[in-house]
């Protein structure tokens, strides 16, 4: 049985704060994954918050067992440092079975509640995961008088988190989005490949044979085409916010650059970044095309309350091609509040 409305907006301790009734707007083309165990990393935080859209302290993967303490430590001396404005400051804790996934959560909260935005969650398997976290957060909200709720980020990472993938993101008003985590899914699934991100030169369809002895092309594919678009369909049908997550191949750009745009053709509004030159290959690819917002802009014009068709450079605009238009024009005013050169080019 689910919550019924009235109680899946009570807050789950006396004295958390209420939850989000909608998802604060933000704008979220990349998260930017740096080591907070590396003082060099930490000293360049001021610098990176004014380049990015969310910041984001890594304590799970890629973090050695002996130094998980000190990249929690340096998350905190980091968040009480500085002053993030319009960038998000998330966090990846640990997962839920790990010895340090508690420590992780508690300290977090206690010393830093009031900076932390997000906390993403790897490995949620299903709502339970998501209900066990949203708990403990109203417990030490309450706890430290943390003034706004913590949202989270579920990862995406087992073929038992994907097929509870609706039940996840329905399961709590905390639920900020998901990601899709490709290296762990790929060894959950039993997935023969050791990619992280991206499609596979054996995966593809093969072209007709023009003739006998005709050489045929293999066209590759999409590895995570099926699951992307899952993940985007339960997000966006609870209100949540959908992320491509990490491309492993730093040599190659051109290919993290059509992974990230096939995800936000697909429908998500952001990636992971974790080399610093994604950053502007995100900023690229989850920015609508100037020329795109301007003929969008066109179509809200025509047709201000969004109703009836028109016609524009005689192709017939409704209201289903009015929604679209919405969707990339407010994408492109979040992103004209950040960026004045794509401000003049979006004629905002």
């Amino acid at each position: 049985m689910t919550k019924p409305p009235r109680k899946f907006f009570e807050p789950l301790a006396i004295g958390a704060p209420a939850p989000w009734r909608e998802i604060p707007v933000a704008l979220e083309r990349m998260i930017h994954f740096f080591p907070p165990h590396i003082e060099k990393m930490r000293a360049r935080v001021p610098e990176m918050i004014a380049q990015v859209d969310v910041l984001l302290g890594n304590l799970e993967d890629a973090i050695p067992a002996d130094q998980k303490e000190a990249a929690r430590k340096g998350f905190i001396e980091v968040a009480k440092a500085n002053e993030f404005g319009a960038t998000g400051l998330w966090t990846r804790v640990n997962c839920l079975n790990s010895p340090w996934f508690l420590d992780d959560v508690t300290e977090i909260v206690g010393q830093a509640g009031d900076k932390v935005d997000v906390i993403m969650l790897p490995k949620v398997e299903g709502p339970w995961d998501i209900h066990y976290l949203d708990q403990l957060l109203a417990q030490l909200e309450a706890r430290h008088g943390v003034r706004r709720p913590i949202m989270i980020h579920a990862l995406l990472e087992t073929a038992l988190g994907v097929s509870n993938v609706e039940a996840i993101a329905a399961a709590s008003p905390r639920m900020h989005g998901m990601s899709l985590g490709p290296a762990d899914l790929a060894a959950s699934r039993g997935m023969k490949t050791t990619r992280v991100g991206g499609g596979h030169p054996f995966y593809g369809v093969l072209a007709d044979q023009a003739g006998e002895g005709a050489p045929r092309t293999l066209f590759q594919q999409d590895l995570w085409h099926y699951t992307v678009a899952r993940m985007v369909d339960a997000c966006v049908s609870n209100g949540i916010r959908a992320f491509y997550g990490p491309f492993g191949d730093f040599a190659d750009d051109a290919a993290c650059e059509a992974q990230f745009r096939n995800a936000f053709l697909q429908g998500c509004v952001g990636a992971w970044s974790l080399h610093p030159k994604q950053i502007e290959i995100a900023k690229r690819v989850f920015s609508p095309d100037p020329t795109e917002v301007r003929f969008a802009k066109r179509i809200l014009d025509a047709m201000p309350d969004g109703s009836g068709a028109v016609m524009i450079d005689g192709k017939m605009q409704d209201d289903a091609t009015w929604k679209q238009a919405k969707v990339i024009v407010d994408l492109a005013r979040r992103v004209a509040a950040r960026d004045p050169d794509m401000a003049t080019a979006y004629g905002l």
